[in-house]
């Protein structure tokens, strides 16, 4: 009697009841500069133009250290979900590799909670990019600008995965020049060798000349981590996507080597040199944003407009990206039997399309709230996916723990990437992100998007025990009774 591997495929297979087989149906359309340019635009989300003006207010120079801890915490979140990917690259990434290592339960989870998430960033990042395009074109309100990017994205997703990928390809491509371009001006104005820049105050002094580098203490640390953790959401698309591409194995090594660099120089790099061209308690920084006052600073003619195109830019590339994953983890929950088996249907051009269509629906829905109901449904919302980040990479780190064990009895050939000082530093991982969580729950600032979160976490992972439960008692069942066909045929005969 042989047995049969239960290590899930490329393309989704597991051999285990319930967990497709194949799912070939999904056109390998991503082309290898696609793959390489989702995973360097992947960890520069909006949030880092936007959100990091109020990291600096409430922790000062010592946001650097913010940064450089959740940075830490993402490169080892995305090792070892290199090493799972590189091993068996899925549509449904860490929820099939969950469903498989912790049990059903754990896949359909996490799988729906991330689903959940992704929609309601469809509607953050559909009302962003509609707010700019409104102040330069107001003849169009803005619900209509919003309707307008939601409709040309579905569109674009619905054609092809290529589609998406070149479309990705060039807005992650304008987020990386973008950055690496200000990172170069803002250090040769630092280091006053910029022609023309009129910031005589710029320089490493800015670092502590202003209440020293701890201003608010070290607690402010924790404090800016909270505010940071978020932006960092969207490293983890690219080992999706990698299901889809023409080398998955290649482009999860790649980019799991690569993310080090990836956070050292877009977050760290910008961040740094933000609070070394003007104080950080420079009331431009909060007023105009980080960047903008930054490129203000040393004399960048149309600043706040360069940023505003770089900004939609960023907000488009989360809105295509967030839809394609929301899409291709509805897919990979409907191969499994989580979620309605439609979702799993392929289009003739290689597409889930009732997957992309039914997470737009839900956009579009979250989009209405957001203009009727700001403060009641659509805070719920925002609320209750908040920490949802935290969750996804607690359910790796215990998935990893796990699934290291089953490829080294199964297919140790595939560990090609591997996750460093295993298992102490996945433990360790592991115990900072409970750690985080815990302080969200004490910090009165973010008590209630932890609350929130904990409470719809709680609610889906009960859905799933509780179906988990229901398939085995149906399967137990079931056996009984064909083994009663079995005898009476015999019998008969």
């Amino acid at each position: 009697m042989t047995t049969q591997s239960t290590l899930p495929k490329e393309g989704g297979s597991t051999g285990e009841p319930g967990i497709p087989q194949s799912s070939d149906g999904l056109k390998a359309g991503l082309k290898n500069r696609h793959l390489s340019m989702i995973a360097i635009g992947g960890v520069i989300g909006a949030g880092l133009f936007v959100g990091s003006s109020g990291g600096i207010a409430k922790a000062g120079p010592a946001i650097l250290l913010s940064y450089l801890l959740v940075g830490v915490l993402v490169v080892f979140v995305m090792r070892m979900l290199g090493e799972m990917a590189a091993a068996s690259p899925n549509s449904g990434s860490f929820s099939a590799y969950a469903d498989r290592a912790l049990g059903r339960w754990a896949g359909f989870s996490i799988g729906w909670l991330y689903w959940f998430f992704w929609v309601v960033v469809l509607a953050v990042e559909a009302t962003a990019g509609a707010k700019i395009l409104e102040g330069w074109v107001p003849a169009i309100p803005q619900w209509g600008w919003a309707l307008i990017v939601m409709v040309v994205l579905t569109a674009t997703n619905l054609v092809s995965v290529a589609s998406y990928g070149e479309f990705e390809f060039w807005f992650a491509g304008i987020k990386v020049v973008a950055i690496g371009i200000f990172v170069i001006i803002g250090l040769l104005a630092v280091f006053g060798v910029l022609p023309g820049s009129d910031n005589p105050g710029a320089g490493f002094a800015h670092l502590t000349d202003a209440g020293g580098f701890l201003p608010h203490g070290a607690g402010a640390i924790l404090t800016g981590v909270l505010m940071v953790v978020f932006s960092f959401m969207g490293s983890e698309i690219v080992t999706l996507a990698a299901g889809e591409s023409e080398d998955p194995r290649r482009a999860v090594t790649k980019a799991t080597n690569s993310v080090i660099w990836r956070i050292a120089v877009f977050y760290l790099g910008s961040i740094f040199v933000v609070l070394t061209l003007l104080p950080w308690n420079d009331k431009s920084i909060t007023e105009k944003g980080s960047y903008v006052a930054a490129l203000d600073s040393i004399g960048i003619p149309a600043a706040g407009q360069i940023m505003n195109v770089i900004v939609l830019t960023a907000v488009l590339s989360c809105l295509n990206s967030g839809l394609y994953t929301a899409s291709r983890m509805a897919f990979s929950l409907g191969e499994r039997g989580d979620a309605p088996k439609v979702f799993a249907k392929v289009s003739g051009k290689g597409v889930p399309a009732v997957a992309i269509l039914s997470s737009v629906v839900f956009g579009f829905v979250a989009v209405f709230f957001n203009y009727t109901s700001p403060d009641t449904v659509f805070d719920f919302l925002l609320n209750s996916s908040g920490a949802v980040a935290l969750f996804v990479w607690l359910v790796i780190c215990f998935t990893q723990l796990r699934m290291r064990g089953i490829l080294l009895r199964e297919a140790p050939e595939k560990l090609t990437v591997r996750m460093w000082l295993f298992p102490y530093l996945t433990w360790l991982t592991a115990a900072f992100i409970v750690f985080v969580i815990g302080y969200m729950v004490y910090d009165e600032g973010n008590r209630e998007i932890a609350l929130l979160s904990i409470l719809v976490a709680a609610v889906v992972v009960a859905v799933g025990v509780v179906l988990d439960r229901v398939r085995k008692s149906k399967a137990a069942d079931a056996v009984p009774a064909a083994s009663a066909g079995v005898a009476t045929e015999a019998v008969e005969g």
